[in-house]
C-alpha cells in the first residue's frame, strides 16, 4: 500500500513530529508498504524530497492509496489537516475533523464530558481579562494551561496565589483562551485505544517521573519518565480504566487511534478514576506510550499500523455512500 507519511508542522511539536514520522516510516516499510514521506515546514509548505507539493482537490495526494498524519499540536491535530484530507478525497488515519478539533480544545472536551457526567477534576475556562475570582474555588494548586496547545507546551503549576496572573499572562502568550485545573494528586495513568465502532483498549500503563509535575521535559528527555505496564492497579481498577478509555473515545465520535489518559486516585482503597483527556495523534515512536502499551497487549508495532490503515481505508469507503 502506498502511504503519504504526513510530518513536521506549525506548531511547537514539529520535532517531535518528526520523531514519531521516522518511527512509522520503518514500520510502515517493515509491513510491505510504499511509505511517500510529505514534510510540512514550520511556515506550514508542503514539500517532498525538497520539492513543492502540489495539491488538487478532489485529486487524491500523490497517488497515495491513504494518508497517515503524524502531526501533533496545531495545524495537525486539531482538524485543519483532517479538512484538507477530506477535500482531497483521500482515505487518512485518525479522528475526523469535528473529533481532532473538539479533543484539541481542553474546555470543549471538558464540557462534554461534565455533560455526560464523567469523573474529571474541577476546571475553569478563563479568558483574558475575566473575573479571576471563579478560580479560588479550585483550591490550590492549580495548573493553567493554553486550551488549545499540546505536549505540556505553555503549562504552569501554581501552588501560591500571587503567582496566578504570571501563569495566565503565560497561558495567552499562546492562546486567547486558557483552562485552570485543581491538580489531582492521582496516579497518572494511559490507555491506548485503536478502532472505529467497537474500538479495542490496551492494558492500562502507569506514569512514573521524578519532576514536580508531567511537564515537556519528562515527557520528551531522555530518562523524564518511565512506564510501568501494568499499572499497579487492582484489576478491577484496570478494567475501569479501559472500559472508561472506549467511552470517551465512542462519546467524542474518535476514530482509528488515539491515548486516553487519567488520574486514579486512592487506587488501593476507593479508587476514582478521573478522566483527563484524549489525544487523537499520540506520539508513535515504537517507544512511545501508545505503541508501547500495545506491544505489551500483543499486538506489534506493524501490526498495529497495518490495522490503523484498514480502519482508515474502511471508513472512507463507508462515508463514501452516503449522500450529502
Amino acid at each position: 500500500m502506498r502511504v503519504a507519511l504526513l510530518a513536521g508542522g506549525r506548531s511547537s511539536e514539529h520535532d517531535v513530529s518528526l520523531a514519531s514520522a521516522a518511527a512509522v516510516r520503518s514500520g510502515l516499510e517493515q509491513g510491505g508498504h510504499e511509505p511517500v514521506s510529505v514534510e510540512i515546514s514550520r511556515d506550514g509548505r508542503w514539500t517532498r524530497g525538497g520539492s513543492p507539493v502540489v495539491l488538487d482537490p478532489g485529486g487524491g495526494l500523490l497517488g497515495c492509496d491513504v494518508a497517515f498524519p503524524v502531526l501533533h499540536g496545531p495545524y495537525g491535530e486539531d482538524g485543519t489537516v483532517q479538512g484538507l484530507l477530506e477535500a482531497l478525497g483521500v482515505p487518512y488515519v485518525g479522528a475526523g475533523v469535528l473529533t481532532s478539533a473538539l479533543c484539541m480544545d481542553k474546555v470543549l472536551f471538558k464540557d462534554l464530558m461534565a455533560a455526560a457526567g464523567l469523573p474529571q477534576v474541577r476546571y475553569v475556562a478563563h479568558r483574558e481579562g475575566d473575573d479571576e475570582a471563579p478560580l479560588a474555588d479550585l483550591g490550590l494548586p492549580v495548573f493553567v494551561k493554553p486550551a488549545r496547545l499540546g505536549s505540556s507546551v505553555g503549562i504552569s503549576k501554581v501552588s501560591v496565589a500571587a503567582d496566578l496572573p504570571g501563569a495566565l499572562a503565560s497561558a495567552f502568550g499562546h492562546d486567547p483562551l486558557a483552562i485552570v485545573e485543581a491538580m489531582s494528586h492521582g496516579m497518572e495513568v494511559e490507555c491506548s485505544v485503536v478502532g472505529d465502532a467497537d474500538p479495542e483498549a490496551s492494558v492500562p500503563g502507569e506514569i512514573v517521573f521524578e519532576s514536580d509535575w508531567y511537564d515537556y521535559e519528562a515527557k520528551y528527555e531522555q530518562g523524564g519518565m518511565n512506564l510501568i505496564v501494568p499499572a499497579r492497579l487492582p484489576e478491577p481498577v484496570r478494567e475501569e480504566v479501559r472500559r472508561l478509555a472506549a467511552d470517551v473515545f465512542l462519546r467524542v465520535g474518535c476514530a482509528g487511534m488515539a491515548r486516553c489518559d487519567f488520574f486514579v486516585e486512592d487506587p488501593d482503597g476507593d479508587a476514582r478514576v478521573l478522566v483527563n483527556e484524549l489525544n487523537t495523534i499520540p506520539g508513535f515512536t515504537e517507544t512511545s506510550v501508545y505503541a508501547r502499551l500495545f506491544e505489551e497487549s500483543g499486538m506489534s508495532y506493524p501490526a498495529l499500523l497495518d490495522r490503523l490503515l484498514a480502519i482508515a481505508i474502511e471508513r472512507h469507503e463507508r462515508e463514501a455512500r452516503y449522500r450529502y
